[in-house]
């Protein structure tokens, strides 16, 4: 009997119990993805590379023009990007779970740490997200039915209020494709 290699899924998955192939899952997995952020105005304000890894995606974010601050940022349940950006949907949230890094129940999968925007208005930074998933057909992965999106907010993330951290308007989306 031959025993193929195994590949961990996400936090929120491998909780559930998910193991899969390697070699069936490398069928269906885009390795990488993109995202172009677009202002409300359409100018171009960052670019996002997403990276499919053992134990999550890595995302390689390169921002410019932004206001200096403290900015949240989360995953989007919708692939659509029309300003003012409502049409993002609520945060990307397969497990139906509490909004906010520090909700005792769990965090939405599109939950991810503030952004500090120094004064220059330029970021480059690569943040992890165990809780999401390129692997098209998976629970947790972002390319669903209807898509996902990336979205910046005007204010920081409190990390806990229910739905979306008071963060405030959307300042900036781009939707995730291959």
């Amino acid at each position: 009997m031959r025993v193929g290699r195994l590949m961990t899924c996400s936090l929120v998955a491998l909780a559930a119990g998910c193991l899969m192939p390697l070699g069936a899952e490398a069928q269906t997995t885009p390795t990488t993805a993109k995202v172009a952020l677009k202002d409300a105005a359409g100018k171009d304000v960052g670019r996002i590379e997403l990276v499919q890894m053992p134990t999550g995606v890595l995302l390689k974010m390169s921002l410019k023009g932004f206001p200096a601050g403290d900015r949240a940022f989360h995953i989007h349940a919708v692939g659509k990007c029309e300003p003012p950006f409502a049409s993002a949907g609520p945060h990307f949230n397969p497990g139906n779970k509490k909004h906010g890094l520090e909700a005792a129940d769990g965090a939405h999968a599109g939950d991810m740490p503030n952004l500090h925007i120094p004064a220059s208005g330029e970021l480059v930074i690569e943040i992890a997200n165990p809780m999401i998933s390129l692997v098209k057909g998976q629970p947790n992965s972002v390319f669903d039915a209807d898509g996902s999106a990336i979205v910046i907010h005007a204010a920081a993330d409190d990390y806990k209020s229910d739905p979306a951290g008071n963060a405030g308007d959307r300042i900036a989306c781009g939707v995730i494709v291959e």
